[in-house]
């Protein structure tokens, strides 16, 4: 804020919406009082916004293509032979439109939830791991992966041993190959 005195009255004047937003490139959008937890913050607020966009983008895309489906060979679902459908969020046809709605928002929530979970542990992780170790190299990538890919799978649905191992090594790989080529492009 700007204050100008001048005599006996006060002038202030806030920061514009537009001032605001372009401040969230340099120093984030909120100060929690330490590094560490601005950085786990802001990864999950940004990541968990893409991930709210993404699922909202492929449940309309599957709505949209909800009547098309090509092992009839474009014949609608309900006069083909089959008439079987599968849909990817069994519950997101509800007895009415708010049932869906509701089934939507719920859906879409969770996969938010996964998302800055994934960004926040990952973030928090590499960070912590980097000031501990003083150096921030592929190591604290795979270690902060599987970590992550662990995290991940518990999220989901009747996660087994093999799911969680599967998370940790596909994190792991992901990660330290994202941390290796980082020099290289």
């Amino acid at each position: 804020m700007l204050n100008t005195s001048s005599g006996s009255s006060s002038l202030e004047t806030k920061p514009s919406l537009m001032q605001e937003l372009r401040s969230f490139d340099k120093g984030g959008f909120s100060d929690l009082g330490h590094p560490l937890l601005n950085r786990i913050a802001e990864s999950f607020v940004k990541a968990a916004g893409i991930g709210a966009i993404q699922a909202v983008s492929r449940e309309a895309y599957f709505t949209a293509t909800e009547g098309f489906d090509s092992s009839n060979n474009g014949i609608p679902p309900e006069i083909s032979v089959s008439g079987n459908k599968k849909q990817r969020f069994p519950d997101l046809r509800g007895e009415n439109n708010r049932k869906s709605l509701e089934a939507m928002v719920k859906n879409t929530g969770k996969e938010s939830l996964q998302w800055g979970l994934a960004a926040g542990v990952y973030s928090g992780l590499t960070y912590g791991l980097a000031e501990a170790r003083g150096a921030h190299d592929w190591k604290n990538s795979a270690v902060a992966g599987a970590i992550t890919g662990v995290a991940l799978a518990l999220t989901s649905e009747g996660s087994s041993h093999e799911q969680i191992v599967h998370g940790a090594i596909t994190g792991a790989a992901i990660s330290t190959a994202a941390n290796l080529l980082s020099g290289i492009f």
